[in-house]
This record gives C-alpha cells, sequence and structure tokens, in this order.
C-alpha cells in the first residue's frame, strides 16, 4: 500500500544521494589527480625518453587543469546547494529536511576548497622540476 508521503521520501533520498556523491567527488578528482601526477613522473624518469623533461610537465599541467575544473564545479553546485546568501533561518532544535539538505551542500562546499588547495599542492612539483635526476 502506497503512502501520501512516499513519493516526497523518493525524492529526498534523490537529493540526499546526489548530495553525497557531491561531497564525494571533490576529493576524488584531489586523489586521482595525486596518484596519476606521481605515477606519470615515476615512469616518465624511470622508463621515458633522455632529454626533455616539458612533455611531462605539460600533461601535469593539463591533468591538473581538468581536476581543478571538476573541482570547481563540484564547489560551484555544492555553494548553490547550501543556498547560503538566500537565508538565515537555521532552527537548530527543530532540524528539517531542507537543513540537512543545505549542511550536505556546506560540507561539500569546503571538502572542494580543500581538494582545490590539495591540487595545487600536488602539482607544485611540476614547476619546479629540472630534470629526473
Amino acid at each position: 500500500m502506497m503512502t501520501k508521503t512516499q513519493p516526497s521520501d523518493e525524492r529526498e533520498f534523490a537529493e540526499e544521494q546526489s548530495s553525497l556523491f557531491k561531497i564525494t567527488l571533490g576529493p576524488l578528482a584531489w586523489a586521482l589527480h595525486f596518484v596519476a601526477s606521481y605515477a606519470a613522473a615515476a615512469v616518465w624518469c624511470a622508463k621515458g625518453p633522455g632529454g626533455s623533461i616539458l612533455p611531462l610537465r605539460l600533461g601535469i599541467g593539463a591533468m591538473t587543469a581538468v581536476a581543478l575544473g571538476l573541482i570547481l564545479w563540484v564547489g560551484w553546485r555544492a555553494w548553490q546547494q547550501w543556498d547560503f546568501t538566500d537565508d538565515w533561518d537555521y532552527e537548530h532544535a527543530r532540524a528539517r529536511g531542507e537543513d540537512r539538505h543545505e549542511f550536505l551542500g556546506h560540507a561539500a562546499f569546503l571538502l572542494a576548497i580543500v581538494s582545490f588547495v590539495g591540487t595545487c599542492y600536488t602539482a607544485l612539483p611540476a614547476l619546479y622540476i629540472g630534470t629526473c635526476r
């Protein structure tokens, strides 16, 4: 037997699932960038052609641009979900589904900031590396 609140519960669950996806996407982009950058540098220096390291630096730069773009997109979507500038009507004694939804947006936004900074720091060695030695 279907209740009247079931469709709204399903919609709320879908929104929360999307929020949890946003929370994990920023750190995941950072982690993948970290692994790919350092693996590419290790393989290039161990097996790559001698000479210029410029292709490695350009590859890491391209990976960084893609990762930062993804993190910025996630951060923007989380900022919109957080709804920070719209209302200040938090009543902590009686939390509603909307409050949870906005909190998950807030958490995803903060994780996007941390992931952005982490990705930038991960890419810094590519700027300063001169040789594999």
